[in-house]
């Protein structure tokens, strides 16, 4: 479903299955990861590195604990407007030139955005790391900020916008959904800022925000890939050590959401819509919120629910009833603050968005009332675990796994006993969170329709 297609579960794996079998991640380091290592520079810097002698190449990350949710009211997209202008020009190099440098030695580059942080990366052979290094030191502190410059990138994501958003039904919907679902909380307003505020960024708000959070003391570095410790620390001292502590900031605390009360719907009627869809949200703990075991249980009931061609949803709607195209189910816990739960489904020629709908709120309302099997719950454990290991032979997915834990008020602790959490929940605990949290009246349905059509 377009709407949440770019939800991604969050992702705590720290072991690998051979034949069937869980073994721990030490015996990992036979197939070349060695022991993770963390440790603070002076002036507050974060930095993790993930060995991995696989391959001769290392995946080098930057991470601010900043992102849209943490924007003054009045400014949004400020935080996603900085992230480009992070590739313009500092007051050592010339714009473009930390770009040619990464495709000269044919590397890769990019950043992104989210609600609780915004991230800088670049995959290079190990002997260009103390050079990325020295550009994103640089670009943390020496941004060359004038007016032409905000102007210029304002129009263009201005544009992006349009392209990304305006121009897209599904992104429409979820932008008022994401509105509705949060009545306090500034997850409900979009990571890339509303138009009528993104037009009113100016140099002042960008240069407030760079000299807030763009500070050594409010980064993680996360360096993954043919490297060892000891060269990180020597290579981040004499880069990064070199920049000036920051202020230190104050706790992250955010407007708290009120109880929610009302079941509440939003419908979107477009004439570009192929096909229709619906999903229905919750307001859910993420891991950062949740009490001990809550979270394992939601990201397990979301696999049991709706987390692959086995699961309930999919085996009932598509499957078995044959009244739907796709079903499933999201749980996006990597948050600094509650998150949401969600179920979706597109039905099939011929079949009502309403009977489909009806369908999977009866698979929701099945495990809230009895709950789910030992077998299944057995099953889905050792399924979640095979979906998301994979990550353990990507680097790049080791540092953002790593790093989004962090910068959202996560330990290392936290991923290394991940596992033994989920190995821990119980067929009772799902049931649980499935009776506690996914209630219809407590909910936001969303529908995403042609223009000849009605939800119901």
């Amino acid at each position: 479903m377009t709407m949440l297609a770019a939800r991604l579960r969050s992702c705590f794996v720290v072991l690998v299955l051979v034949a069937g079998s869980v073994i721990p991640a030490a015996a990992e380091q036979k197939a070349g990861q060695a022991d993770i290592t963390d440790f603070t520079l002076a002036n507050g810097m974060q930095v993790v590195v993930i060995p991995d002698r696989r391959a001769p190449i290392v995946t080098h990350m930057v991470w601010y604990k900043v992102g849209s949710a943490d924007e003054p009211p009045g400014k949004s997209g400020i935080a996603h407007f900085f992230e480009h202008l992070m590739f313009k020009a500092t007051k050592t190099y010339p714009e473009g030139a930390f770009d040619k440098a990464i495709a000269a030695i044919g590397g890769s580059n990019n950043a992104f955005t989210s609600y609780d942080y915004t991230a800088f990366y670049e995959t290079v052979p190990p002997a260009a790391l103390g050079e990325m290094m020295a550009f994103e030191a640089d670009r943390m502190r020496n941004l060359i900020l004038d007016d032409k410059t905000i102007v210029t990138e304002r129009d263009v994501i201005l544009e992006e916008r349009r392209a990304r958003v305006d121009n897209d039904p599904g992104s429409l919907l979820e932008e008022e959904v994401d509105a509705t679902l949060w009545q306090n909380q500034p997850y409900r307003i979009p990571v890339i800022g509303w138009k009528q505020e993104i037009e009113k960024l100016d140099r002042a708000d960008a240069l407030t925000f760079y000299d807030h959070y763009y500070r050594p003391n409010n980064a993680i570095l996360v360096v993954a890939g043919d490297v060892d410790a000891e060269t990180v620390r020597a290579l981040a001292e004499k880069s990064y050590g070199k920049l000036e502590r920051g202020p230190d900031l104050p706790p992250r605390i955010r407007p708290v959401e009120p109880e929610q009360n009302s079941r509440r719907t939003v419908t979107l009627t477009d004439a570009r819509v192929g096909e229709p869809s619906f999903s229905t949200q919750w307001v859910v703990p993420s891991y950062h919120t949740a009490k001990p075991g809550e979270a394992e249980a939601l990201d397990l009931l979301s696999e049991i629910l709706g987390g692959g061609p086995r699961s309930r949803l999919y085996q009932e709607l598509v499957v078995r009833k044959k009244i739907a195209t796709s079903a499933g189910a999201s749980f996006q816990g990597n948050m600094l603050d509650d998150t949401n739960f969600a179920v979706y489904a597109e039905p099939r020629d011929g079949n009502s968005v309403a009977d489909v709908e009806a369908a999977a709120n009866a698979e929701v309302a099945r495990i809230a009332t009895g709950g789910v099997t030992e077998e299944e719950l057995d099953r889905a454990k050792d399924r979640f675990i095979r979906s998301t290991v994979f990550a353990r032979d990507r680097q790049d997915a080791m540092a953002n796994m790593y790093g989004a834990t962090l910068a959202t008020g996560g330990t290392i602790e936290d991923i290394t006993g991940w596992p033994d959490r989920i190995a821990k929940v119980t067929a009772d605990q799902i049931k649980t969170a499935a009776a506690r949290y996914l209630v219809p009246d407590r909910s936001v349905t969303g529908y995403l329709l042609p223009k000849t059509q009605v939800a119901n």
